[in-house]
């Protein structure tokens, strides 16, 4: 029995393929795990197509691996065990704009720069992490809590309503979706959380292993009538820190980040080959980057305030720091950031992080801001060991809800075509990964060789997990080879 004929029972004849060539185009992805070729892969177009998918691997006990983007970094969508790919590529409708609950609801494949082009058409926006690849899914993304960029509490966590595929192929919907119905309810689908128990935070960060996602609904929010650009060199990482404790709790600001000079200049240069090592020559250390905006409502008077307040707190309590609207020396940078802050990288151009070497191993995990520095230091130090430049690893801080808590990430350039350049990164990621847990960074996202090594350290959290999976997926069919299962 070949499993292409069984694939073609649920779709159509051509949407099934267990060619090589297909399969191994699902066999790797920019991350420095090993390939895996699944069996076959099929491309549903609708829910009931992935529910009928899901159920007979179920029956058969057939690895199933969800795949919604086109452009994956982490591994987690590498066949472990062989298997079936679900591509959800085809399943890319926009369901609907809700302007009033300010949410959009869209199947998994579609894509950011799809979505982006059609909220703009009414007058809307989504709250994005930073400039992710234009193929790649935003359900994707939000399901595994990439940090966006706005620091405003309300948008930490972007998800509504979801519709899932449990690995049984039982379609479920979680948050107020699941109320009778939906989606002409007056509840719309506008909340995370359904009456009584809900499920929606099994699914998020789960890496396809608890079931499939084939629509979400996710906040989005106005187009600012009105934004302004602030840059800020830094030399002293410490002192910024403190500074955004002061102003970002006050609800000041809507993008904020800050960028050492090597992930600054893999952004903004136009020919990377010819003006990287220049841009990072010219560069300061750090530059925080902050956007105050003005809404639908009395924008101007918004902007002024902010204005008021960020000018007062420079000059009675941070003198050191230099908010300016065009970074010295980059004249036009404001006006050539911003529109890229709120969009996704171009599609067909390569990625930020893989125009450099055509590579990048990224170390991400969340801390307090005022342990930014000690972080950095630890980088440095392991880098040293381990024979890579200092001078050329990236770091982009991503303070969460008003500088509550902070991304901290640490990009490692490399060529894929450089064996000994890329062993070097591998042994350097683990190294360096290890080092910082055992510092107190916190993985919340643990993905390939370094899941096992955060599951060992929390004996209790790993058999709670293990638990839920054997009653969601007791066949172990989904995505096998991922987190602890």
């Amino acid at each position: 029995m070949r499993i292409k004929n069984e694939l073609a029972k649920f779709v159509d004849k051509e949407y099934v393929s267990d060619s090589l060539e297909d399969r191994v185009k699902y066999s790797r992805d920019f991350s420095l795990l090993p390939p895996g070729v699944p069996d076959a892969v099929v491309w549903p177009g609708s829910s009931e197509e992935v529910s009928k998918i899901v159920k007979w691997c179920n029956e058969k006990e057939v690895p199933v691996i969800p795949v919604s983007s086109k452009v994956h970094f982490y591994g987690c969508t590498i066949p472990k065990e062989g298997g079936i790919v679900v591509d959800l590529s085809r399943m890319n409708r926009i369901l609907e704009i809700d302007t009033d609950n300010r949410l959009v609801r869209f199947e998994a494949g579609v894509t950011w720069s799809q979505l982006i082009e059609e909220l703009k058409k009414k007058n809307m926006r989504a709250i994005m992490p930073l400039m992710p690849p234009g193929e790649r899914s935003p359900l994707t993304d939000t399901l595994e809590r990439e940090v966006p960029t706005n620091v405003v509490y309300d948008y930490g966590e972007p998800m509504q309503s979801v519709e899932v595929v449990w690995p049984t192929g039982e379609i479920f919907r979680c948050g107020s979706a699941s109320v009778n119905g939906f989606p002409d309810s007056k509840s719309r689908g506008a909340n995370p959380s359904g009456p009584g128990i809900d499920f929606y935070r099994f699914i998020q960060g789960a890496q396809g292993t608890m079931g499939i996602v084939t629509w979400m609904s996710m906040k989005i929010e106005s187009i600012p009538r009105i934004d302004k650009i602030y840059f800020a060199p830094v030399n002293d990482l410490p002192y910024a820190i403190e500074f955004l404790y002061r102003i970002l709790p006050r609800r000041i600001g809507q993008e904020c980040l800050i960028l050492n000079n090597i992930d600054l200049a893999a952004i903004i240069a136009e020919d990377i080959d010819k003006d990287f090592d220049e841009l990072c020559a010219k560069l300061p250390a750090w530059t925080l980057i902050l956007v105050i905006s003005g809404l639908l409502r009395r924008p101007e008077e918004k902007i002024a305030y902010e204005e008021n307040f960020l000018n007062q707190v420079i000059k009675n309590e941070f003198p050191k720091m230099s908010l300016v609207d065009n970074l010295p020396g980059f004249p036009g940078l404001g006006k050539k950031l911003m529109p890229m802050l709120r969009s996704p990288w171009p599609e067909g151009k390569t990625h930020w992080k893989l125009r450099l070497k055509g590579g990048c191993q990224s170390i991400f995990f969340i801390t307090r801001p005022n342990r930014a520095q000690t972080f950095v230091d630890i980088m440095d130090f392991v880098a040293s060991k381990h024979g890579y430049p200092i001078a050329d690893i990236g770091c982009y801080i991503q303070p969460i809800e008003h500088n509550r808590a902070c991304q901290v990430e640490f990009d490692l350039f490399y060529n894929p075509e450089d064996e000994l350049e890329k062993s070097i990164v591998g042994e350097l990621y683990r190294d360096a990964a290890i080092t910082m847990m055992n510092e107190g960074a916190f993985f919340t996202r643990p993905y390939g060789e370094l899941a096992p090594i955060i599951f060992d350290r929390a004996a209790n959290y790993t058999m709670t997990l293990k638990r839920v999976k054997k009653i969601f997926d007791p066949k172990n069919i989904m995505n096998p080879g991922n987190l602890c299962f």
